[in-house]
């Protein structure tokens, strides 16, 4: 998706991310570790829960990019640019909505909010007819072609 000004975006407005159809869990699992390091899943997964509705899809993923890189607040805005300039994978791509059982719901501002797929609130917002739905990707999309 394209913004006005040029630049890619990763925002919904008022839809659910649904977790993959070849997720293998039945609830939504928090990321662990990986080698005592937090991986971009779990980093993901620690600034949405803690912020439920405050941040854009944007937001997250430039955030988890600027932190893994170590960029300065100086640097931001010139490094979001350059991020946004092209195309950015959004959440139907992301680990939580295909391996770890996460719903990501956008709002009408396009802020966000995790959702386990065994939760009351995923259900609603999975039969609310004013939410759109959108899959995530599944897991062996990309490599499932055998030649």
């Amino acid at each position: 998706m394209k913004q006005q000004d040029g630049l890619h975006t990763t925002n919904y407005f008022d839809t659910l991310i649904e977790v993959s159809d070849d997720c293998k869990v039945t609830a939504g699992q928090i990321p662990a570790l990986k080698n005592d390091k937090k991986t971009i899943a779990s980093r993901q997964f620690e600034l949405i829960s803690k912020n439920p509705y405050k941040f854009t899809s944007d937001d997250v993923l430039f955030q988890v990019y600027a932190d893994k890189n170590d960029l300065t607040d100086k640097k931001y805005k010139t490094a979001r640019e350059q991020f946004f300039s092209k195309g950015q994978p959004c959440f139907r791509a992301s680990p939580l909505t295909k391996q770890f059982g996460w719903g990501l719901h956008s709002d009408s501002n396009g802020k966000i909010a995790l959702y386990g797929r065994e939760t009351e609130e995923y259900q609603h917002l999975a039969e609310d007819p004013k939410t759109k739905k959108v899959k995530a990707m599944r897991e062996n999309n990309i490599f499932s072609i055998q030649q």
